[in-house]
């Protein structure tokens, strides 16, 4: 017996899939399963999370629904992998927080930050919210550049730890010896299949969605949405570095590399999330996690958010406006900050440190 009932049935229909193995060639789950023949609970947080939910086993399989053997692998993993985010959670006191109320808790997280930040600047001068501000510093009068790094530096950094314990659990629990380093052979392999997104390709003719023609559009907006978080993420390194080291204060022009990776990645971020939303309602609900929706949407809705509010805030910084967009888009990136290690995002970070497990199995079998 295992810790849940759903990792109950995983090992039921590994046990079926170990018998059968025609879908080998369609993805890592399978030929890591081949190489077990009994799971624990960390193998199947394993296999959970290497599935990157591209259905294609389930329309392959003899033995999915109707049949009486009701072999249901993309659905199955999908319910294990989201209750692995809050089985490896830290704290674990807040481990199934967003599994249903993801939207909600986000948006109210956002909101409080932004308000947060205008009664803020309201304290100090109630002016300044609808003032015009232009030049370096106008961000700063606002709520100064001290306080936003108090503030958003800790909760970068709670983030950063709470990330970093949870997947120090996880990597323990999927069969890789305590202690035990990956490779850089390994780890390079992860990389590359992670940047590629390899296996979100059913094998090769892509992701199963509202029929029986596979697509690639869910890799087309994951890579949207990914590599708009990096360049987002790169504006944000490049403006500290101009700050502290040049003593150039935000904002900056428009040809100023700081915002043109926040402008391209901006775009990613809106264009990514709308369309991860739009593949995931047309999906065939045989494929998903219902219960798993709210947490979800929440990650990709704060996604969305900081993207819109950021270009919004970029067209209109040198208007009234900027105030409270200004504080919005603080409230999102926060909410983001917060959140990341209890949302989806650890889907991402969990699933890498999968594939770091597969390309050392794979080597050490090999």
């Amino acid at each position: 017996m295992h810790e849940t009932r759903i990792l109950d049935e995983a090992d039921r229909l590994m046990t079926v899939c170990n018998s059968c193995r025609y879908c080998e060639g369609l993805c890592a789950v399978f030929p890591a399963m081949e190489m077990r023949r009994a799971f624990s609970d960390g193998d199947l947080n394993y296999l959970a999370n290497l599935c990157h939910a591209c259905g294609a086993c389930y329309v392959d399989c003899q033995f999915s629904p109707p049949h009486e053997f009701n072999v249901n692998v993309p659905k199955t993993l999908a319910v294990a992998r989201a209750q692995s985010y809050a089985a490896y959670a830290w704290p674990m006191a807040l481990s199934g927080l967003f599994a249903r109320n993801g939207l909600i808790i986000s948006i109210i997280a956002a909101l409080s930050m932004a308000v947060f930040i205008l009664g803020f600047a309201a304290f100090n001068d109630r002016q300044m919210l609808l003032a015009i501000h232009t030049g370096p510093g106008a961000f700063y009068r606002l709520m100064p550049h001290n306080a936003m790094v108090v503030v958003f530096g800790f909760a970068f950094l709670y983030a950063i730890v709470a990330l970093a314990m949870s997947v120090r659990a996880f990597w323990r629990d999927i069969g890789a010896p305590i202690g035990m380093r990956a490779d850089g052979a390994s780890l390079w392999q992860a990389v590359r299949d992670a940047g590629k997104l390899r296996y979100l390709d059913g094998g090769g003719v892509g992701c199963y969605n509202e029929d029986d023609r596979p697509t690639d559009r869910r890799k087309f907006f994951h890579h949207m949405t990914f590599h708009g978080f990096l360049l987002c993420f790169a504006a944000t390194c490049v403006a500290t570095l101009y700050h502290y080291l040049f003593g150039r204060e935000a904002p900056y022009a428009w040809w100023d590399l700081p915002v043109l990776l926040g402008t391209v990645g901006g775009i990613g971020l809106v264009i990514g999330p709308i369309g991860l939303v739009i593949a995931k309602w047309r999906r065939d609900p045989v494929l998903l996690d219902e219960t798993s929706y709210g947490m979800d949407v929440g990650f990709v809705a704060m996604l969305f958010l900081v993207g819109i509010t950021g270009l919004v805030l970029l067209i209109l910084r040198e208007t009234v406006a900027m105030g409270p967009l200004l504080a919005l888009h603080l409230g999102a990136v926060f909410a983001l900050f917060i959140t990341l290690p209890y949302g989806k995002f650890v889907h991402g970070i969990y699933r890498f440190a999968a594939l770091v497990r597969y390309a050392q199995e794979r080597r050490q079998a090999g």
